[in-house]
């Protein structure tokens, strides 16, 4: 396969996880695709041996690329890890102490014991100001420049690589934050500086003070490893334009996510939220779980409409059972899912009660889990899949990575057998009940929290360790549709190649409806706009955008706020009372009726430009099916039915469009493996798809 000069742009994805690194490039109609272990010391490698990798396999030459899209979880392991630079936080004077009182909330309310994670800047590294800005942006105490002026020194003294300044009510005003950026810079040109009404500029001081900080914290590292990776492309001869993926799920530039790398906390999975979508509008499907399971996390999203659901805020590092409140709040757009840390290098053990648990530790891609027999003693969910009989020893990853049965049975018997009396099998079968269930328990609370059934939808499942899962998790849920798209390994790089050029803007403007005006509301609408704009036309160039505009509106004493679609064009004095009606609308969609007589507030606003994309090709669904079969089999173990099954072995390569295979089954390909219980079947779509369909339905 060659590049023809008809053909469209030869574009890579390139997505860095937490074991693996996925690459995909598209070539035409076709996607060459590899993973490869990746390199914590120094990520860009990883990426390098990838693309040298896929552009053999297409016979084509790096020089042939014309775009790279990248998305990586580097920012969220530097947080996570607290292997970000020496960050100093600036406030305003009597708030040095917001990162650490949080909101007061007790995300474990009768835990008596109960530790509250750490902030990322200890107080020593925290400095205030003086100086005040009011709740309507008006210049309460003046800034005291040479306090600022004092404070330089003291940072020069102490050796900060990152300064973080956050004020009251900047996201108002943010004078004071840029004036004094501006002093810091003159006396400390080498130190990276952010200031929130740039990166966050939204009400909730503990909020957005954390924003900003965990973008201070990570951008030296983010910058550097970004520089290196622009350089060595080109040193490798792939000179062509390099992009992110943020977590909203648009593509920026390079330098717009270096100064802004808290926007990458979520990228991988936004891209491959991005590949679901792309999957649930070409089969016209309305409601999808999607379901991205990888070496180290898997991530669980709900696709309405073709649409991923969005939100303003998330959170980084739960700490605490993974509840809400116990992690870190990231104030940025991005596509709402829920991460819980179960992947295939979760590590197992037993607990203080003598029960099994996964996770949220990971093996990673260094040691790796037991069977990979590269230093790792613990055994991890791949180690439970391989001695299940899910995985083929000889065969991982199509044989670059040779995985030892042994090695996952001594360990699976010392670290949980020996503990309860099991033997190696059903020391497997109770961790990859428990990861299954877990992952499980996390979808059905993010339904019940969006007020969905998930027996109505079908499932779509990608990252490399999901097809083997997805069918088991679809059994404990009650859904009977599963589909394991092509590519499905490596769905987040592909998921990248899908994502248009975008940019969402929020910021928080309070106003209470009916004493607004039409001019305030364009005003704030027409700013937003432009700094959107702005940042896509970097990458896009000059193009027509499509426009995507919010309030998150209130009524009147209220604490929260929900999301309300916003028309096009200007407003007029007239559209005001739409405005009303519509926010009643959508406050009766979430609660079940509207409130009467209470004023209507408005408190932020959101603006996402997005580059137009073409039309999505439709794959028509098949009405016949005939049966296949593979005369190689090999003992698989049922969870459902707790016992092991004959399993045909069926390569996917193999399989055209229309063909039917009864499970039980194992559908085998170069990045991934389909477990297929006896409960289901397989059917071929047209695009080469595999619909995992319950007995229940096809009886």
């Amino acid at each position: 396969m060659t590049k023809d000069a008809t053909q469209n742009p030869v574009r890579v994805g390139v997505d860095i996880g937490g074991t693996f690194t996925d690459i995909a490039l598209e070539l035409g109609d076709s996607i060459v695709s590899t993973k490869v272990l990746t390199n914590y010391s120094a990520p860009e490698q990883a990426i390098l041996d990838g693309i040298h990798e896929v552009v053999q396999k297409a016979g084509i030459s790096v020089s042939d690329i014309d775009m790279v899209i990248h998305g990586t979880t580097l920012a969220t392991n530097a947080l996570i890890e607290r292997r970000g630079a020496s960050t100093a936080f600036i406030t305003t004077e009597g708030f040095r102490d917001v990162l650490e009182m949080r909101t007061e909330n007790r995300f474990e309310q009768y835990d008596l014991n109960i530790v509250l994670p750490k902030p990322l800047i200890p107080r020593p590294d925290r400095f205030t100001i003086n100086e005040r800005i009011s709740a309507k942006g008006e210049v309460l105490k003046p800034l005291d420049e040479k306090q600022v002026e004092a404070l330089a020194d003291v940072i020069a003294e102490r050796g900060f690589e990152s300064i973080a300044i956050g004020f009251m009510h900047s996201y108002l005003n943010g004078s004071h934050e840029a004036r004094v950026r501006d002093i810091l810079q003159a006396r400390l040109p080498e130190v990276s500086i952010s200031i929130s009404s740039e990166v966050s500029p939204q009400m909730r001081e503990y909020e957005r003070f954390n924003t900003v900080c965990a973008n201070a914290y990570v951008r030296p590292v983010i910058e550097s490893y970004l520089s290196r990776l622009v350089v060595r492309l080109k040193e490798e001869g792939i000179d062509c334009p390099v992009f992110m993926i943020h977590s909203g799920g648009g593509i920026i530039s390079v330098q717009n996510a270096a100064e802004f790398p808290v926007r990458l906390m979520e990228s991988g999975p936004a891209g491959g939220a991005m590949f679901a979508a792309d999957i649930a509008e070409r089969f016209s499907l309305d409601n999808v779980v999607s379901f991205d399971m990888g070496g180290t996390t898997a991530k669980i999203c709900l696709i309405e409409d073709g649409r991923p659901k969005t939100a303003k805020t998330f959170e980084v590092d739960r700490s605490y059972r993974f509840k809400k409140g116990s992690g870190m709040p990231i104030s940025i757009p991005v596509i709402e899912m829920v991460e819980i840390g179960a992947g295939g290098g979760s590590l197992a053990g037993i607990d203080s009660m003598n029960q099994i648990r996964v996770g949220p530790e990971s093996a990673a891609s260094e040691p790796g889990p037991a069977c990979y027999q590269r230093g790792g003693l613990r055994p991890a969910v791949t180690d439970a899949d391989l001695v299940l009989g899910r995985l083929d020893a000889d065969n991982f990853a199509g044989g670059a990575i040779q995985l030892s049965t042994d090695a996952s049975s001594t360990a699976l018997v010392k670290e949980v057998g020996q503990h309860l009396s099991l033997d190696a099998v059903s020391s497997a079968y109770g961790v990859s009940e428990v990861v299954d269930e877990n992952m499980a328990n996390a979808a059905r609370a993010h339904a019940v929290e969006n007020g969905k059934a998930l027996e109505t939808f079908t499932m779509i499942a990608f990252g490399g360790a999901a097809p083997v899962h997805a069918a088991r998790l679809c059994e404990k849920l009650g859904v009977e549709r599963l589909m394991i798209p092509k590519s499905a390994g490596v769905g987040s790089a592909v998921g990248f190649l899908k994502a248009p050029f975008g940019y969402e803007v929020v910021k928080s403007a309070f106003m209470r409806l009916e004493n607004t005006s039409a001019a305030q509301i364009n005003e704030t609408l027409d700013e937003l706009s432009s700094a959107a704009a702005a940042v896509i036309n970097e990458g896009a160039g000059d193009i027509s955008p499509v426009w995507e505009r919010r309030a998150f509106m209130r009524y009147a004493g209220q604490g929260w706020e929900i999301p309300v679609d916003l028309q096009d064009g200007a407003y007029s004095e007239q559209d005001k009372a739409q405005l009303a009606e519509q926010f009643a609308a959508t406050y009766t969609r979430f609660f079940g009726r509207p409130i009467e007589g209470l004023p209507i507030e408005i408190v932020s606003w959101t603006v996402k430009a997005s580059s137009p994309m073409p039309e999505v090709e439709k794959v028509p669904s098949l009405a016949d099916s005939k049966v296949v079969t593979s005369p190689i089999a090999r003992q698989v173990f049922d969870s459902a039915l707790a016992k092991f099954v004959d399993a045909q072995i069926v390569e996917r390569d193999t399989l055209s469009a229309g063909a039917r295979v009864i499970g039980p089954a194992v559908v085998v390909e170069r990045e991934t493996s389909t477990i297929v219980p006896t409960s289901f079947d397989v059917f071929v779509q047209n695009d080469g798809s595999l619909l995992l369909q319950s007995k229940n339905l096809t009886a």
